[in-house]
């Protein structure tokens, strides 16, 4: 690996947590950015706990769809037409990724896509826990214009090859990982590591449905997490849900992290309900939903601070069965009808 300008000045401690099974620096390229969208190429350096490259690896998918946004990754129908599909390229996949942490920029992103090609063939991604580089960048306070990886990389003195090639682009990331790496030891800083949720929505996949070619003439892209204008709530915020207690119409409820359910579904249920879909943690918020209860995301740490209460997916899907109107009887829920 290229030796960055940080290196020489930074002095390792010893005693901290490095992970056991090491790194797994991955990039996906993708036909687009919606949860039906499929990979057509992956990109992994493999590093040790203390981030030295041991290996990597790459190989382009034929996603047996239209690659979409060739201008972006430059991988035509014509390129994947002999390329493997992903069930048989998943065993090495899993190879570089069991054991391991999974890092990426944008991680969230990286690895539902990852997770959701592994669940179309009735398995599981062997990933427990992953970093995003975005996150790391922002607690260590580096000194940049904005968090893109070429920004990232030009602070560290990394030089890209070829943007937007999965190998390349994992290892300018596995370039400037390591000394991010080194940084947060340096600082005795805990790396802001994330649980992994297997994702089980599939979209109009799960129904048996075709999924459009996003970003062909005519597909349009469909963002990941799309930006939808809901009505407002017309219940007032009665407070904040105490434990043992029903949740209430009206309550403000943040989530935050993986779901299981796919998070606009889950969304969607929440305002059926009566309740609120808040978009950040304040002392007003009644709950906060998420699957990881350490987790460093910035709604996890706000709802720390102020005291938010905070439950799993699973309990608050149970709750949200009988949600109550304010000073009233259960209120039919999503999955409640008349008595």
């Amino acid at each position: 690996m290229e030796a960055t300008r940080l290196e020489a000045v930074l002095e390792e401690p010893s005693g901290y947590p490095y992970p056991e099974g090491g790194w797994a620096v991955v990039d996906v390229e993708t036909t687009g950015l919606g949860r039906t969208d499929r990979i057509v190429s992956v990109g992994v350096y493999r590093l040790d706990p203390r981030g030295e490259v041991q290996d990597h690896w790459y190989t382009p998918v034929n996603p047996g769809r239209d690659p979409g946004p060739v201008w972006i990754h430059g991988l035509t129908s014509e390129h994947l037409a002999g390329a493997p599909a992903f069930p048989e390229i998943a065993e090495s996949l899993a190879e570089r990724l069991s054991g391991r942490v999974l890092v990426a920029h944008n991680a969230l992103f990286d690895w539902s896509m990852i997770s959701r090609e592994y669940a179309r063939m009735g398995g599981r991604a062997p990933v427990e826990q992953r970093l995003c580089t975005i996150v790391l960048a922002r607690d260590l306070r580096l000194p940049l214009a904005n968090h893109r990886l070429g920004t990232l990389a030009g602070h560290f003195g990394v030089i890209p090859r070829q943007a937007h090639h999965a190998l390349d682009d994992a290892r300018v990331l596995a370039e400037v990982f390591r000394p991010s790496l080194r940084l947060a030891v340096q600082a005795g800083l805990r790396l802001p590591l994330h649980a992994c949720v297997p994702l089980a929505d599939l979209g109009d996949e799960a129904a048996g449905g075709s999924a459009p070619a996003q970003g062909s003439r005519g597909g349009g892209w469909s963002p990941y997490r799309p930006a939808r204008r809901r009505p407002a709530c017309p219940y007032p915020n009665p407070g904040r849900w105490q434990q043992d207690r029903p949740l209430v119409q009206g309550m403000r409820i943040a989530i935050s992290g993986d779901t299981a359910t796919d998070r606009e579904v889950l969304e969607d249920r929440v305002v059926e309900a009566g309740l609120h879909v808040a978009t950040s943690v304040s002392s007003r918020t009644s709950l906060l939903v998420t699957n990881e209860q350490g987790s460093w995301t910035a709604k996890a740490r706000r709802a720390r601070e102020v005291g938010t209460p905070v439950l799993d997916e699973a309990a608050f899907l149970q709750l949200l069965q009988g949600v109550v109107p304010q000073g009233g009887e259960p209120a039919p829920g999503p999955d409640r009808g008349p008595a």
